[in-house]
């Protein structure tokens, strides 16, 4: 069994004398792990840095086998965000839900389309990144089956004016039809509705909507808490937009 494909490095865990085992996200192939012999060297270890685009190639004899995985460097995308810690705490959020929520060799490219674009997005800077990050999670939800509705009001049906996003049921809900509930509901940030540019104050915003069912729907069920790097560039961007 083998194949060779563009891949983004998820994760890497030491195993045994300096190898490490990686997972990657592949279009065709979903979250795939091998083994890396050698991957924790000084030779390698700069290409098995999460958030990484390589060209991986997987060996194996049997398809459920662990395998071998190799690879060489597309864009070295973990070491340009060293330089910039908001730009790392994107990309460690990215690849950390990717690897906590993706079932093990599922395809999904939608979502391998939308993480390389996120990465690629970070070139520009975080500021670029954020927004495509929450939408890349709004498609996460939907992927595994827990899609917010944005589309209309929840009370009313109307497309107009939507501003909050219902916590149990994750519907859009109007301004004129939140009333009392406000202080209930979930702000809408208008660039997921692709409205707009947006401020830290949106990218807080989207980040507790979307983190609000990830870690109801997706890691909830798993009896696990949102990956701390989540939690920790959640918390930095509420920082940022003076939450």
């Amino acid at each position: 069994m083998e194949w060779q494909a563009p891949a983004v490095v998820l994760d890497v865990r030491p195993h045994g004398e300096g190898g490490a085992v990686v997972s990657l996200m592949t279009e065709a192939h979903g979250r795939h792990a091998g083994l890396a012999k050698g991957g924790a060297s000084r030779a390698q270890a700069a290409i098995w840095q999460a958030g990484n685009l390589v060209e991986a190639r997987w060996v194996a004899r049997l398809a459920d086998q662990l395998g071998a995985i190799s690879g060489e460097m597309v864009h070295p995308a973990a070491a340009l965000a060293m330089e910039d810690a908001l730009a790392l705490a994107v990309l460690r959020a990215a690849t950390a839900l990717a690897e906590g929520a993706l079932p093990e060799r599922e395809p999904h490219p939608r979502l391998f389309r939308g993480l390389v674009a996120l990465v690629a997005a970070l070139a520009r800077g975080p500021e670029a990144a954020l927004p495509d990050l929450v939408l890349w999670e709004a498609e996460l939800l939907a992927e595994l089956g827990y899609g917010l509705d944005l589309t209309r009001c929840a009370v009313t049906g109307s497309a107009e004016d939507l501003a909050f996003v219902s916590p149990r049921s994750g519907r859009a809900v109007s301004a004129a039809a939140a009333g009392a509930w406000r202080d209930r509901l979930l702000p809408l940030p208008a660039f997921l509705l692709g409205q707009g540019p947006s401020a830290p104050a949106d990218w807080a915003a989207g980040l507790r909507l979307t983190g609000h069912f990830l870690a109801r729907d997706v890691f909830g069920i798993q009896h696990r808490p949102l990956p701390a790097a989540r939690v920790l560039l959640a918390d930095r961007v509420a920082g940022l937009g003076g939450q």
